[in-house]
């Protein structure tokens, strides 16, 4: 993902009378430096005393929707994810729908990034079994990966053209 991995956000005061004021900020930064950036927001408001704030929108969070109460904290630690390990990371957190499930599966259950669901089948036969050069030709690697995944043993996600990540499914 080339995107920024960033959030706007608008003070609550403003936005209920009226006025869009608000600012982007890196939600990699370090969580200080967002909170004082919100800070800075909140004392420049249109409105007087103006103390809450939403989250309204973001950018490189992939297809997770951030909620406008996600709160600072998990926006950040989402974005570190998603900035560490890439487009992958943000359709983990899709997949499960929270940081922990996700960082499970990344660390523990990761098998890498093939073409296509052949060939991860065709990698972990040739790992772990001996083919004779005879039967080699036989093989359907397609059909032995769609049953590993129609039978729950690993699920994919595809985060592009010939880019299958794959899983295993404990």
């Amino acid at each position: 993902m080339s995107e920024e991995i960033r959030i706007y956000v608008a003070c609550l005061a403003a936005y209920n009378s009226g006025y869009l004021h608000g600012v982007w900020i890196d939600a990699t930064a370090d969580i200080d430096d967002i909170q004082d950036q919100i800070n800075s927001m909140l004392e420049s408001s249109p409105v007087e005393d103006a103390e809450e704030y939403v989250i309204h929108d973001f950018e490189g969070y992939g297809s997770y929707r951030l909620s406008e109460y996600e709160g600072i904290q998990s926006a950040h630690e989402l974005a570190c994810f998603i900035e560490e390990h890439g487009e992958i990371a943000a359709e983990l957190i899709s997949h499960f729908s929270t940081l922990e499930e996700a960082k499970k599966a990344m660390e523990e259950d990761y098998q890498g990034e093939y073409a296509s669901l052949s060939d991860y089948a065709q990698e972990i036969t040739e790992e772990t079994s001996e083919v004779p050069s005879h039967l080699e030709f036989y093989i359907d690697y397609d059909r032995m990966g769609r049953d590993m995944e129609m039978g729950g043993d690993i699920f994919t996600i595809e985060t592009g053209y010939q880019e299958v990540h794959v899983f295993w499914n404990r």
